[in-house]
């Protein structure tokens, strides 16, 4: 027999001779009133060998266990933290029979008052113990913390129960998509829904993924984007408005990339780009000092600092920067032999303003530690941006960036509805040459400009990145739940 099972196979023994005692394993609930923070803060200066005069009720799970004949230490875990726990049979009677037939995992309930042991160890001596829940399965990793990397992601909650820095970043993560919610709902902003199914995607050059409706026998997609949703809602009359929610893009997974993610994308009428550079900046702030209390972080080694103002810098004066050719002075047949000596692919139409991204995504991107906006991108990299104020061939657009990653993108939106439809039927063409990250046309959101939309500035944050960057994770994977993995397929014998 595998030892897993055995040790399983033992629980369930337990399990049905405390059933044989008439006692129920799995009570509905229990009067839990104090968490392990609470008296662990709150008895910090308890001296040694000194009890407390409070009855305090606690419940979780078993973490390890030290048994003593009629007598036990156990460490018990609940959302706060641990808390050690002395239980002996002149105290507890009858229930520790009960308690000998507890294992690690198991969640128990206790009553009793603290005080601190010869060694120092601020403890809770049990004067009540009620069994709440029986485990079956044995922790990993002998219950000193899930070191598989792959098993933390594919059964968190055994990573949740083990790994308590696990549970503080996604507790962090909470408290930073609260605050985040707090800075807009302060200034104005209106939080939104708009549509998970899409009848077309768009607001994005990405893959969808595809269903089917079948009442309506309608194919639908995932949204990639709530951008051409919201902008209905700046033409509709407010004003401020967000969305804080779930994209679902078909690419690939690395450290920074999930297929499904959490975005949240801002719009402001009457506001261009440079407002969202502010917005973005004291937002980042805001959420830094509310739940860190400090604007300064460390990642991947490097300290990095969110303090308003960040860095700008112009995309082509970052590659004058970082490469040292002026892009302004060459032509396509120098971009392309540039491109040629240094081993860059073009895998899009050959023109000036292709050249230049992917000469910055390839050779500049990586090289940006602090936040710092790259701004004025060419025209060719999205069709929903106003033209540069002063340059044809650019767009008034940024993207954040920090450690090698972009942590968003932002426009001064197009809101120019003759121009909009022709670049909308660019992209559509080029979706019909093959271009699986260009998108569809939708006539329904070229009606909705053409009924007048306001000069508009608009956001889009990316929030796994920005929770990455403030709890100091490499990977997205790691301050994601539940990060989407490849189904594991058991083989029958």
């Amino acid at each position: 027999m595998e030892p897993e099972n055995k040790l399983i196979k033992d629980r369930l023994n337990k399990l049905n001779e405390i059933k044989s005692w008439d006692v129920n394993p799995y009570p509905f609930k229990y009067d839990k009133k104090n968490s392990s923070k609470e008296i662990n803060e709150k008895h910090s200066e308890l001296g040694k060998e000194e009890y407390s005069t409070e009855i305090y009720s606690i419940a979780g799970r078993i973490m390890t266990l030290r048994n003593m004949g009629k007598a036990a230490f156990f460490n018990l875990r609940d959302q706060e933290g641990d808390i050690q726990i002395y239980i002996r049979k002149d105290d507890v009677k009858e229930s520790y029979k009960i308690f000998k037939k507890c294992d690690l995992g198991d969640f128990v309930g206790v009553k009793g008052k603290i005080f601190r042991t010869k060694m120092g160890e601020l403890t809770l001596h049990a004067e009540e113990f009620v069994l709440l829940t029986k485990s079956l399965r044995p922790l990993p990793e002998k219950f000193h913390g899930l070191k598989d990397i792959e098993l933390r992601y594919r059964k968190r909650y055994l990573d949740l129960i083990t790994n308590l820095s696990s549970r503080e970043v996604f507790v962090n993560r909470s408290k930073i998509i609260s605050s985040i919610r707090d800075f807009l709902n302060e200034r104005g902003f209106l939080e939104v829904e708009t549509p998970t199914l899409h009848p077309l995607y768009g607001g994005a050059s990405a893959r969808p993924f595809i269903t089917h409706h079948n009442e309506l026998d309608m194919d639908l997609y995932l949204r990639i984007s709530p951008e051409l949703y919201l902008k209905r809602l700046i033409v509709g009359g407010f004003e401020k408005v967000y969305d804080l929610n779930k994209n679902f893009r078909n690419e690939g997974i690395d450290t920074t990339h999930n297929p499904e993610f959490t975005m949240m994308e801002i719009y402001e009428a009457y506001a261009d780009y440079n407002d969202m550079m502010t917005l973005m900046e004291t937002l980042y702030e805001y959420v830094a000092l509310k739940v860190f209390g400090t604007t300064k972080f460390e990642f991947k080694g490097q300290m990095i600092d969110v303090k308003a103002p960040w860095d700008r810098i112009t995309m082509k004066d970052a590659i004058e920067k970082f490469v040292h050719i002026d892009v302004d002075k060459m032509s396509v047949d120098e971009l392309r032999t540039f491109c040629k000596d240094n081993n860059i692919e073009m895998d899009k139409k050959e023109t000036w303003g292709n050249y230049v991204v992917v000469i910055y995504e390839e050779l500049c991107e990586d090289k940006f530690i602090n936040p710092t906006f790259v701004l004025d991108h060419p025209k060719e990299s999205t069709p929903l941006c106003k033209t540069h104020r002063d340059d044809d061939r650019l767009i008034e657009r940024f993207e954040p960036m920090c450690m090698g990653m972009e942590l968003g993108n932002a426009y001064s939106e197009l809101n120019d509805p003759i121009l909009q439809r022709k670049l909308l039927e660019d992209q559509d063409r080029l979706r019909l040459d093959g271009d699986d990250e260009a998108n569809p046309i939708d006539e329904d959101f070229i009606e909705s400009i053409e009924q007048g939309m306001p000069p508009t500035g608009g956001l889009g944050i990316g929030i796994d990145r920005m929770v990455m960057l403030m709890s100091g994770q490499e990977s997205i994977r790691d301050v994601i739940l539940f990060p989407t993995m490849k189904t594991q397929v058991t083989k029958l014998d």
